[in-house]
């Protein structure tokens, strides 16, 4: 699946006072009407737990100059804090949080999950969407690029 290119996201939820979060490259568009995306999330995810919990999670899709975000989430760089207060963010309407400086955004609310080997395919509905400034970061070959 290495030679298949995909754009990176941060998929985010919140529990309680404590921001959860992963670097994805399984976000997909599967409606228009209603507005719809997946994304594969491994069972084990502690932010898998908190959006079955919650039934709600946002999407950040990350630019280029994100690399570090995407290594940070994916558990190659240094962990989080629970609060995050060390990286630029804002609250979505949803109280989930959304990363500055990304391509583009989306507050989701869970309508539908399906087991799918070690992975759960999580359904949304997307309840807001914006878009930012930058080249996407794109997952190809086990490393990051863009479209230039």
């Amino acid at each position: 699946m290495a030679r298949l290119p995909a754009g990176v996201v941060v998929i985010s939820a919140r529990l309680e006072d404590e921001f959860r979060g992963l670097t994805a490259s399984s976000l997909v568009s599967i409606s228009l009407e209603p507005p719809l995306v997946l994304a594969g999330l491994e069972r084990e995810s502690a932010t898998r737990a908190a959006i079955l919990e919650t039934k709600a999670f946002n999407v950040s899709l990350l630019t280029r100059s994100q690399e570090f975000i995407a290594d940070r989430f994916a558990g190659r760089a240094p962990a989080m804090d629970p609060q995050w207060r060390t990286l630029p963010h804002r609250i979505g309407a949803n109280g989930i949080p959304l990363l500055e400086g990304c391509a583009a955004w989306l507050e989701c609310r869970l309508v539908e999950v399906h087991a799918a080997g070690d992975h759960d395919i999580c359904v949304g509905e997307v309840t807001a969407a914006a878009t930012g400034r930058g080249d996407p970061l794109i997952l190809w070959d086990r490393a990051f690029w863009t479209l230039h």
